[in-house]
């Protein structure tokens, strides 16, 4: 009998708030560009490639991030990735089962590899042995999870402890029990004792293995992905399922759990305080990141986006400066930041959700200002490409071309606008911008009307994953 396949499942459906304001809730941390030119998630991906195929990886986000991540697919030619889509956030328990019953070519004994989306990995020629060790046990019925020896007390990450081999001389450890995020000083305790590891948030077993420990430990839930199963819509289901993790729900309880030790230069990147492990330090100890000039600053780190961040004499602080937000805390308080944004979101829930820069996959937009009535956009359209087919219910647009040829569709009417021309698109009016030629073509568009939302748009014909759309509600809303 051949080996039962492996599958690869990767959990992207996080708002990382604690790294706000680069991370917003619908642009967020696994699509950031922080460690080279792809996003956390396509690194991701391409860190499995060489052992999983593109069509045994299921990608698991969140419906409101939907479009963010068929982008980051869809940029990478990674379009052949499985991807599920949860119609609220149910933690990680929920989500590894909604890959486990939904996921295309799953067999009964099918291997899952369970990977969050936003993490670091500095070699991951070491983590390849150790997913090879953990397929084996996995093979065997085990629940496996993958250790990180710890370097310091972390009191932002949970804690494994391992017990004796599971053979004599073996890799894989008994997992004797774990620890949720402990305070400093048990932090300390542990590290001070040795045997206990980080726990990486990566994990591996069977699927039947899966399933059968879900009706035993977390019946509730089980009973859900059984609907799903089944066929019943996730918006259906979802509301009832148990929101927690995959590790306090199941492996804390299960009885045959393995630990593999990996060391592989990882970090989860959880917040701003993780950035002096992945960039160099200057001789004060700071991480200075963009357009920033510092003088006798220790042990901060400091990020500039767009604008020149200047700073002078801070300590152990965190600055961090974005077009349209600016964050500055103390280093110790970096777990804090969520409870940030979930005060911003309230007051300030623009700034919490969305950059003023938006990528599509034609290009992009940046809002540069709006008030009642208006909103102003520089519009870039990148060659060969073009914006759907689509209409306004309750806005006009002006369009002044600055840069390149654009080709424009107004009604049943194709002009081609040069530089410094302009030309005036009404209400409800079918119309199309497009690039035919070689280099960028830079626009300034104007809105003006009661609803200025994205959501009044019925797109009438698309390129891209973005099919054709029903007329909005009367009132703009969808």
């Amino acid at each position: 009998m051949s080996a039962a396949p492996l599958f690869g499942v990767i959990l992207a459906g996080g708002t990382g708030t604690r790294f706000w304001p680069l991370s917003r809730s619908h642009y967020p941390k696994q699509v950031l560009r922080l460690l080279g030119s792809g996003s956390m998630l396509q690194s991701t991906i391409e860190r499995l490639k060489p052992l999983i195929p593109l069509n045994h990886l299921i990608v698991v986000t969140s419906a409101s991030q939907e479009e963010v991540i068929r982008l980051e697919l869809y940029r990478q030619d990674l379009t052949g990735v499985q991807l599920l889509l949860e119609p609220q956030g149910r933690n990680t328990a929920a989500a590894v089962g909604l890959a486990a019953v939904k996921g295309a070519g799953l067999g009964e004994d099918a291997v899952l590899a369970v990977f969050p989306a936003d993490h670091y990995i500095r070699h991951p020629e070491n983590l390849y042995p150790a997913l090879e060790e953990g397929l084996r046990w996995a093979r065997k019925g085990y629940l496996v999870t993958f250790g990180i020896r710890p370097t310091r007390p972390e009191t932002g990450y949970g804690y494994i402890q391992a017990g004796a081999a599971l053979e004599p001389g073996g890799w894989a450890l008994h997992c004797s029990r774990f620890v949720e995020k402990p305070p400093q000083e048990s932090a300390r305790a542990m590290l001070a004792a040795g045997g206990f590891y980080w726990n990486s948030g990566m994990f591996m077993f069977r699927r039947d293995v899966l399933l059968a420990s879900f009706a035993q430990y977390l019946p509730e839930l089980y009973q859900g992905l059984m609907q799903l199963r089944e066929g019943a819509q996730a918006q259906e289901v979802y509301p009832g399922l148990p929101s927690i993790s995959l590790d306090h729900g199941l492996l804390e309880r299960a009885q045959k759990v393995a630990v593999v030790p990996v060391e592989m230069g990882w970090s989860d990147v959880g917040t701003w305080g993780a950035l002096p492990d992945l960039f160099p330090r200057d001789e004060g100890g700071n991480v200075i990141l963009g357009r920033s000039l510092d003088l006798d600053s220790r042990d901060c780190v400091i990020y500039a986006q767009d604008r020149l961040v200047a700073t002078l004499g801070l300590k152990d602080l965190i600055v961090v400066d974005t077009p349209d937000a600016t964050l500055v805390c103390h280093r110790e308080r970096v777990q804090e930041v969520r409870d940030l944004v979930a005060a911003l979101s309230q007051r300030y829930p623009l700034e919490s959700s969305r950059h003023l820069t938006v990528e599509r996959p034609w290009g992009a937009y940046t809002v540069m200002e709006s008030g009642p009535g208006y909103k102003v956009k520089h519009i870039v359209v990148e060659p060969g490409r073009r914006l759907s087919l689509q209409l306004h219910r309750h806005r006009a647009e002006h369009w002044v071309v600055v840069q390149g040829a654009a080709l424009v569709t107004i009604g049943g009417e194709v002009r081609r606008l040069a530089s410094n021309e302009s030309i005036y698109v009404p209400p409800s009016t079918p119309h199309r911008l497009e690039n035919p030629g070689p280099e960028a073509v830079r626009l300034i568009e104007i809105q003006t009307g009661p609803i200025l939302e994205e959501e009044d748009i019925v797109r009438l014909s698309d390129d891209f994953w973005r099919g054709p759309e029903g007329p909005p509600p009367e009132d703009g809303s969808s």
